[in-house]
């Protein structure tokens, strides 16, 4: 009897210990499973915030240009590569004329465009009066090639513009040394041009 009263004590013990290991196992899960919640927690919080610091100093995406002003910018530049060729040389070759031809007939974006015969003699007029006129700046031809598009688009022009800007383009040259002369002839032209465009 000694054997089997040993052996319900040892059970009786073990059943009062039961309720304390089972506690202490369900602390310990409780434990370990907020552990995991913290660490989920700080892994998104890592993975949300690196999102979020990396898109202020990601590279900005460029503004989409605008194919207008990307047509008017690459004629202003035409036009002021046409007026440097024919001031680096004494006498424009025809190869000249015609490239300043093309794009003074480019330069109207809108509805209304210029003749061909008041494009052609502003494009002859130009060339006589700008050949060998080295004292013509690059910031004077830059400037002359803007207002000159602007002409050719007289309608976005306000009334004041279309009278100012021929009597700025006819200071311009006769500053970069074209004859007075001459310089009428192109003011002349463009107001024609902005007559027709209007």
């Amino acid at each position: 009897m000694k054997p089997v009263l040993a052996v319900i004590t040892v059970c009786l013990l073990a059943a009062e210990n039961l309720p304390a290991q089972y506690y202490g196992a369900i602390q310990q899960a409780r434990r370990d499973s907020a552990q995991n919640d913290a660490e989920q927690r700080r892994i998104q919080n890592e993975a949300g915030g690196a999102a979020q610091s990396a898109a202020p100093g990601a590279p900005a995406q460029p503004a989409p240009v605008d194919p207008a002003l990307q047509v008017t910018l690459k004629n202003i530049t035409g036009l002021r590569a046409d007026f440097a060729a024919v001031v680096a040389t004494d006498k424009a070759d025809p190869a000249q004329k015609i490239a300043l031809l093309n794009d003074l007939t480019q330069a109207a974006q809108g509805t209304s465009k210029a003749t061909s015969n008041s494009v052609k003699k502003l494009a002859d007029d130009l060339t006589t009066a700008l050949a060998g006129q080295k004292k013509l700046a690059t910031a004077a031809q830059q400037k002359l090639a803007q207002e000159i598009h602007a002409l050719f688009n007289s309608a976005r022009l306000t009334p004041a513009q279309q009278k100012s800007l021929p009597s700025d383009i006819q200071k311009l040259l006769t500053d970069g040394g074209v004859s007075l002369d001459s310089a009428v002839d192109v003011v002349t032209d463009l107001k024609e041009v902005v007559a027709e465009t209007k």
